[in-house]
């Protein structure tokens, strides 16, 4: 069977369960309250706990992958999330729930932090960018998506319903990953909890790779303080109806869906990684200057942001890409350090622009503008005197035999490259 063809999809399927995992529960919060007997901050706690277990797991299955494969730590960490959601289903009380909703965070970090490391074992130039497009314009679409959906199943089916309906979710895509994922890691190394520790200080150690980790998650994590708020500057402070708000909504997050897909024929128009990314920062600055100045009113806001989205989905892929190839035989370990870190910044910055929002566009427009601002130098210095993403770099010695990857561009089995060390593993073709 040639499991290569389902690649792209199964990996947006994978993503599905742990994007929407979160945002599908709040809609419930109520009917919580009401049929466990549990406090508002309690129920509440749901969110801390899952943020928890997520950031926890975020770390360690990085290092697990490189050890134990791709495949395995896929398998298991989204059957651990199965696990989770069915609990948080059939909770009895506050107490079980709070504990299912720690294991599914575990669980769900699992497909954030391994979906983009086999795109990074599979694809290579303007095949990773497209992957790396396509992945962010389903992130974005299904975390729009989510709040709505959830607020549909809890009036049809209750609270118990949106919690079934993200085991359904994991379910299907767990059978899916059983027949289809195949193995994208070859080689294996032992991994201690000392050796775990050392790669994540020479990760932390290397200031490329610092850049590249640290520029997409501050501006994801802007973004992420416009949809923490945005429904309510646009329909408190701006009046708009909630239909309204949900067609500026559309156009925000098309934009950056859209210019997600197109991220490679982008890269190629503007003359590679290097304008790609001067020229996608240039526009979340300008996206976020204009919103501090202007953002007064639903249009003023909704351009700038327009911008912003564009420069964004412009940016992440060069760049994030750019982290996961700094020390590429730490692949695992970056990822799970960008998702970590990047789960950390969201928390931080959505929970002190929620707490500081008045309805001021202020707020909102002043938080993304101080992420940008700091988020644009490091991009700009990440792929300073190194190829890029999109850009074809010298053939590097194998990891295992100290054998060049050499091969034509046009991709090829590896098992013919690697003085036979991938034969003791099927692998899937790394496509340029």
């Amino acid at each position: 069977m040639n499991r290569e063809r389902f690649l792209p999809a199964l990996l947006v399927v994978a993503l599905i369960g742990t994007i929407i995992e979160l945002d599908m529960s709040v809609p419930s919060f109520p009917g919580i309250t009401r049929e466990l007997g549990a406090s508002e901050s309690a129920v509440q706690l749901t969110v801390t706990v899952n943020f928890l277990g997520y950031c926890l797991g975020a770390l360690a299955h990085g290092p697990l992958s490189d050890r134990f494969g791709r495949r395995g730590v896929m398998l298991a960490g989204n059957t651990v999330m199965l696990v989770g959601a069915l609990g948080c289903a059939v909770a009895p009380g506050i107490g079980f729930l709070l504990g299912s909703r720690f294991v599914q965070g575990v669980g769900a970090s699992t497909s954030v932090v391994l979906v983009f490391v086999i795109i990074a074992d599979v694809y290579e130039g303007a095949r990773l960018l497209r992957m790396y497009g396509l992945t962010n314009a389903a992130m974005s679409a299904f975390m729009t998506a989510a709040p709505a959906l959830g607020g549909m199943v809890d009036r049809t089916l209750g609270w118990r319903g949106n919690y079934a309906v993200v085991f359904a979710v994991t379910l299907v895509s767990l059978l899916l990953m059983v027949v289809y994922l195949p193995e994208t890691r070859a080689e294996r190394v032992e991994v201690s909890a000392r050796q775990v520790a050392g790669d994540y200080r020479r990760l932390l150690r290397s200031g490329r790779f610092v850049a590249a980790s640290l520029a997409p998650s501050l501006l994801f994590a802007g973004y992420m303080v416009f949809i923490a708020t945005g429904s309510f500057l646009y329909t408190d402070t701006f009046g708009l109806s909630a239909t309204a708000f949900a067609g500026h909504l559309l156009v925000v997050v098309a934009c950056f869906a859209v210019t997600s897909l197109l991220a490679a024929r982008i890269t190629a128009l503007l003359g590679g990684p290097g304008r790609t990314v001067v020229c996608g920062t240039a526009a979340t600055v300008a996206g976020a200057a204009l919103f501090l100045a202007l953002g007064d009113g639903p249009l003023s806001t909704t351009a700038p942001l327009a911008l912003f989205c564009v420069g964004f989905a412009t940016v992440h892929p060069v760049v994030f890409a750019r982290s996961l190839q700094v020390l590429p035989e730490l692949r695992g370990a970056a990822s799970s350090l960008n998702m970590s870190a990047r789960a950390l910044l969201v928390a931080v910055s959505t929970g002190a622009a929620s707490g500081l929002f008045t309805g001021d566009p202020v707020v909102t427009a002043g938080a993304m503008a101080v992420a940008t601002a700091v988020a644009a130098p490091p991009a700009l210095l990440a792929l300073r005197g190194h190829p890029a993403a999109g850009e074809r770099a010298a053939p590097r010695p194998d990891a295992v035999t100290g054998a060049d990857r050499a091969g034509p561009s046009t991709g090829g089995s590896l098992k013919a490259r690697r003085s036979g060390a991938a034969g003791r593993c099927s692998r899937v073709p790394r496509k340029r």
